[in-house]
């Protein structure tokens, strides 16, 4: 009887096993990382987009391309520029000489996965023409409406250190991002590691070797496997109290939004379940706590200038609010 209580609720061994390949798959041609992997996992298993900010040359737009080839679906990169403008990205209307018709001709936002490779170097008119495809998965043009198919997602980068030719994400498009993920200098070992495994390839590509793990029906099951995940009722409250508490730190021009609250739960949902467990603890809200609102709170002018980020606040947050038990 005592073991029966141990069981799954939710049968999470074949996404489990899934989610071991992936990490294997990628594992091959990318050294570390291993936290940002796991957050794109969850991502995908959370039907989330995400932004993923570092310096050049911490493979960024590897490991976005990486990830379109473990999953069996459309994928299409968008290069973000000062002239870039709306029709670029959604598409625009073509005449037909052979019908004497206008026709939708779709832009490179039309697919499964969308890379979009600098993201903060297009001006806001542009940005805007993703607010409604990444909120509501659909783009609307001259009076028509299209779905995207399923799944989708954007993932983008941004370099945060070359601010020349660059523009600030609207707030309103940076809280459509379920994570934004900081990638850092790999350390001394992990950088002979990478200088090793370039050396021992002799100049071949093993992007060319990764395996396809998933299509698009595999996420969809998960996904709704996911959803299934148990949560206690406290813990929602954590989720609520953590929020709440962003709305109120004095160190904090502006707080996280509802959609904010929801992200938390979806994504603490989904690292349960890539642990196997069919459960929520308050770790997993902790684990996800600063890539679902580093980029959703503003800091203060005054707080900007001590030199204080927002995943102190949030670490000053989480510690602060009493953890459920």
């Amino acid at each position: 009887m005592e073991e029966r209580l141990f069981e799954n609720r939710v049968d999470l061994t074949a996404l489990n096993e899934s989610v071991k390949k992936i990490r294997e798959e990628i594992g091959h041609v990318i050294v570390g990382q291993q936290e940002m992997i796991d957050l794109l996992i969850i991502s995908i298993l959370a039907d989330g987009h995400v932004l993923i900010e570092g310096v050049p040359g911490v493979a960024k737009t590897l490991t976005a391309k990486l990830l379109s080839r473990v999953i069996d679906v459309k994928f299409n990169r968008i290069q973000f520029t000062p002239d870039l403008m709306p029709s670029d990205v959604i598409g625009t209307s073509v005449f037909n000489m052979k019908n004497s018709e206008f026709e939708f001709k779709a832009g490179p936002v039309f697919s499964n996965i969308v890379l979009i490779d600098e993201i903060n170097r297009a001006p806001a008119k542009t940005q805007a023409a993703l607010f409604e495809v990444m909120e509501e998965r659909q783009i609307t043009a001259d009076g028509n409406t299209y779905k995207m198919e399923h799944p989708y997602m954007v993932v983008a980068t941004q370099n945060p250190i070359e601010h020349e030719g660059t523009y600030r994400l609207p707030e309103a498009q940076l809280d459509r991002f379920l994570f934004k993920i900081l990638v850092h200098y790999p350390d001394m070992e992990l950088e002979f590691s990478i200088i090793q495994g370039h050396h021992q390839r002799k100049g071949h590509a093993p992007v060319e070797d990764v395996k396809t793990v998933l299509n698009a029906e595999k996420i969809k099951q998960y996904r709704a496997a996911v959803q299934q995940i148990h949560v206690e009722e406290n813990l929602m409250r954590y989720i609520a109290q953590i929020i709440h508490e962003t709305r109120n730190n004095p160190s904090l021009f502006l707080g996280a939004s509802p959609r904010a609250s929801v992200a938390l739960l979806n994504s603490a949902k989904a690292y349960a379940a890539i642990n196997a467990r069919d459960f929520v603890t308050p770790e997993d809200v902790k684990f996800v706590a600063a890539p679902v609102l580093r980029h959703r709170i503003m800091l203060t002018p005054d707080k900007e200038m001590e030199g204080i980020t927002t995943d102190d606040i949030v670490k000053q947050i989480v510690d602060k609010v009493e953890v459920p038990r």
